[in-house]
């Protein structure tokens, strides 16, 4: 009898557990999303992955067919300003399909400009693979000689501390706010640590695909503990997750295998899901790719073409793969009604990063002090995507 007390305790607590987590936002935008969420946090993640894989073999990507009309944005590469002192925007990205289609890979100016009238962001549209070409995956480019990057943490991830930066973002923070997006899995599945503040919160590992921020506000990615991937006094945060995708702008090897748990136990790389990565080219620039039908292979390849120099994943699964740009006069405070993703299809509204209730990490790239006024000399005009 009290055996089965306890039993009708431990199971209505579950059952009340698991409905609230499916009305908490802070679990994902989709039931789906906040029940897989719920059973990881309680110890189910082996389970929530074989069902997540069953799913996946059951409901695989289309194959074939051509995206819908629009999906790349104009078939014309606009005429952009550039500032003194930017970066060159990267040639048209090579189609991963096997034929190039009008307006595919073509970058397009967006968000807020200078105050000159420079696009420090540009977006550009491929399909992610030869078989599955009827999707479209999003590939944003940051400068980041206009741009200065900064984390925002979570009480989620990385976990229930104070931090300077988290959600929501503040009305003075917004005034030069360009662009934020989503970081990466959940710290016990991240194989990894972070630092942020001047506090190690999770120690660094060695040899993990790192996002580094300078105090000057310049982002980076790289192998933690190679070359200049070491601890000094310069770095405001570092976020680590999984290993590199991209080395020496190429795929590393492995990621064709059958195994690919290296980078990412959650359904591996072996499905094409909702991806997303983070790759820095040789001038500089960060790049980001996130969107459908993706399997690890191709988000690194997606990233080279890019002109990734070095590449990583970020998230996975359609609820936490977000890339929000935002519009608005620029030193004006705005809010996530001037935000708009990076494609319609992306869950969850570019709202997500103001609000009180968002609870992980993400990252915001907004204009650097010197693009918020005028220069007195004009900058010269150049075609993007050339």
């Amino acid at each position: 009898m009290a055996l089965a007390s306890v039993t009708i305790i431990f199971v209505g607590y579950l059952g009340i557990s698991l409905a609230f987590a499916l009305n908490n936002p802070t679990y994902g935008v989709s039931a789906m999303a906040r029940a897989a969420e719920w059973g990881r946090s309680h110890g189910l993640g082996t389970v929530i992955t074989w069902a997540e894989t069953e799913y996946y073999k059951l409901n695989p990507p289309k194959k074939g067919g051509v995206p819908n009309k629009g999906a790349f944005g104009s078939t014309k590469a606009p005429s952009a300003r550039v500032a003194a002192g930017g970066l060159p925007v990267p040639p048209t990205i090579v189609s991963p399909a096997l034929h190039q289609l009008p307006g595919e890979g073509v970058w397009h100016p967006m968000g807020r400009r200078t105050a000159s009238g420079a696009a420090a962001v540009y977006e550009a549209f491929v399909r992610p693979n030869a078989i599955n070409t009827s999707y479209v995956v999003g590939v944003a480019w940051m400068d980041t000689k206009l741009l200065r990057a900064q984390l925002y943490s979570g009480s989620y991830i990385p976990g229930p501390y104070h931090f300077r930066y988290t959600a929501p973002i503040t009305a003075k923070n917004s005034e030069t706010l360009v662009a934020a997006f989503n970081a990466g899995f959940r710290m016990q599945d991240a194989n990894g640590g972070y630092y942020t503040q001047g506090r190690m919160f999770i120690p660094l590992r060695k040899g993990a695909a790192s996002v580094v921020i300078y105090k000057d506000g310049t982002m980076t990615v790289g192998k933690w503990g190679s070359g200049v991937f070491t601890m000094n006094n310069q770095i405001e945060s570092v976020r680590q997750n999984l290993d590199l995708l991209v080395q020496n702008g190429r795929a590393v090897p492995g990621l064709a295998s059958q195994n690919t748990t290296q980078w990412g136990k959650t359904l591996g790389g072996t499905f094409n899901v909702w991806r997303s990565g983070l790759g820095v080219t040789k001038d500089g620039a960060i790049v980001y790719v996130g969107g459908p039908s993706l399997s690890i292979g191709d988000l690194a390849n997606v990233l080279v073409r890019a002109g990734a120099v070095t590449g990583m994943q970020l998230d996975i699964n359609t609820d936490w793969v977000q890339y929000s740009v935002y519009n608005g006069p620029l030193n004006t405070p705005i809010n996530g009604g001037n935000g708009t993703s990076l494609l319609s299809s992306m869950n969850g509204p570019p709202s997500r990063y103001f609000a009180t209730w968002w609870n992980r990490d993400f990252f915001t790239m907004s204009l650097r002090s010197n693009q918020t006024i005028a220069p007195s000399s004009s900058s010269t005009s150049t075609t993007a995507g050339g």
